[in-house]
């Protein structure tokens, strides 16, 4: 599998033109009053083809001004999101970044990228497990009247009580989760009877395509959307396994490159973010980070400005109504510590190794103002070993899976079981698998709650969350006796669970 790097704040950023650096308390990067020099155009061919994101004042004459200036300096305009001030460029000109910073109204601007396409990463979830027809035949004789066929290797249901939930209320079908990711197979017999396709597009190019079946996943290596799919809204229908919500309606946001990198670039997100508010999309899920960085410092103007565009971008699904949950990731870093160390980015072209401050370097879309960021819990309700955690970093907890917390189920298999594409099943594990059970319980949410604000469900789901408060002794999340990770906080509140664990009876109550 390829790396999909999965993963905050509370309050809400609020005015829509305000930059990140207003939002979050950072100083502004001035920008020269001076437009470029005038003169020709600069060749576009002294550097790699890449994409960039220019960041400007959201008034109409700012916007056309520098398009202008981006095509005379050699680039040209892909998208522009004018009610954001987003601007989706490509250019071949090597100082082209530093170019557009000195326009007038630019806040921000740089490259989205390092190198041209040509590395694939790693994953730290796993391997996917495929459940082969005669092994889903096996387990499918466990099932107890009423359930679906696979149900009885879903703990992760009975775990925060999805499966009685589903008897009072299985969501309504006005609710709609954006799965942003690898794509969703909207064929498969579980997730097409909820499947949107109206609210589906391809944001890969950093422009949504929503041409019939673009969302879809380039091909079977592309299935964690499909996975995270399921998850959340599989139906209820006598096949394969059940979603947390059953009764509300998926929608598809493909972002991953479509070759076998699969990387998620930030105007793809920006693309996705923007999509899901226009199309009355009320929670979206985001179990990945916006390559290539794992982390963004704000000090280097290329990664500040691709955490200026999606933090636009995703503020300005919120200030539409849409709550966006994210996955934390799945390095076991604490979030809330005074340095990081960083080995896998530039995840596009050379890595390497650089200590970085996550107060000052931000996990995107993750640690954004106002995104839902969700640690992963295994059976045992334990940590997972693998996930990321920090003390008012970590908002709520979903079940993730952990291969070492091992579940009394017919497969004994601890990782989360879901769709795939293809008409298969399989397991994974991760934060990346925590975070869709969060946005389901939170569209369960929204179905008993219709009217409230993205800030509303937010504290909705830190209520009615069950907090297992921190280990009373040492953590060894492996077991391989060393500690592995220390929970700061008490019962109310914490590093390794936040609120707690989200429960999705208690939220259809």
């Amino acid at each position: 599998m390829v790396h999909l790097r999965s993963r905050r704040r509370l309050a809400l950023a609020v005015p829509l033109v305000l930059s990140l650096t207003a939002s979050l308390g950072f100083l502004p990067t001035s920008a020269s009053a001076a437009p470029a020099t005038a003169g020709a155009v600069r060749a576009a061919d002294d550097g790699p083809n890449l994409a960039y994101v220019v960041n400007t004042r959201t008034d109409h004459r700012t916007i056309e001004s520098v398009q202008r200036e981006i095509v005379r300096n050699g680039g040209s305009v892909v998208a522009s999101y004018d009610r954001i001030g987003v601007i989706v460029a490509h250019s071949a000109t090597a100082d082209f970044a530093a170019r557009m910073r000195a326009v007038r109204g630019v806040d921000s601007a740089g490259a989205t990228r390092t190198a041209p396409l040509s590395a694939a990463g790693t994953t730290d979830e796993g391997a996917v497990q495929v459940l082969s027809k005669t092994e889903a035949a096996r387990l499918s004789q466990a099932a107890a009247p009423g359930e679906e066929p696979l149900e009885a290797d879903q703990w992760d249901l009975r775990a925060i009580g999805a499966d009685r939930a589903a008897r009072i209320n299985p969501g309504s079908r006005s609710v709609t989760v954006g799965v942003i990711d690898t794509g969703v197979d909207d064929t498969h017999p579980d997730i097409a009877p909820n499947f949107s396709a109206s609210q589906s597009a391809n944001c890969v190019s950093g422009k949504a395509d929503t041409t019939y079946g673009a969302w879809r996943p380039a091909d079977a290596d592309h299935y964690h959307g499909t996975h995270v799919a399921g998850e959340i809204a599989a139906a209820r229908n006598g096949i394969g396994v059940a979603g947390v919500a059953p009764g509300v309606k998926v929608a598809s946001i493909t972002v991953a490159q479509p070759d076998s990198t699969q990387l998620f670039y930030p105007e793809s997100v920006v693309c996705a973010f923007v999509f899901a508010a226009d199309h009355g999309i009320q929670v979206t899920n985001n179990s990945y980070y916006v390559d290539p960085w794992l982390y963004n410092c704000m000090d280097d103007p290329d990664q500040r400005a691709i955490v200026d565009a999606v933090n636009r971008a995703q503020l300005y699904a919120q200030r539409k109504g849409t709550l966006n949950v994210a996955a934390a990731g799945n390095s076991n870093d604490d979030l809330d510590a005074h340095a990081l160390v960083d080995a896998s980015s530039p995840d596009d072209s050379t890595a390497t190794t650089r200590t970085v401050d996550p107060h000052k370097c931000f996990d995107v879309p993750t640690q954004l103002p106002g995104v839902v960021t969700v640690s992963a819990v295994g059976v045992k309700g334990a940590k997972s070993y693998y996930s990321s955690y920090g003390q008012g970093v970590i908002d709520v907890a979903g079940p993730g899976g952990d291969k070492y917390q091992i579940p009394d189920t017919p497969s004994k298999n601890g990782r989360i079981l879901s769709t795939l594409p293809n008409d298969q099943y399989g397991f994974l594990q991760g934060t990346s698998m925590a975070s869709p059970h969060v946005a389901a319980v939170a569209a369960l949410l929204k179905s008993a709650h219709p009217n409230a604000t993205p800030a509303q469900l937010q504290a909705l789901l830190k209520a009615e969350a069950d907090n297992p408060g921190c280990p009373s002794g040492p953590y060894d999340g492996n077991g391989d006796g060393v500690v592995d990770a220390t929970c700061v906080g008490g019962k109310r509140v914490n590093g390794f669970y936040g609120y707690g664990v989200v429960d999705a009876l208690r939220a259809v109550k």
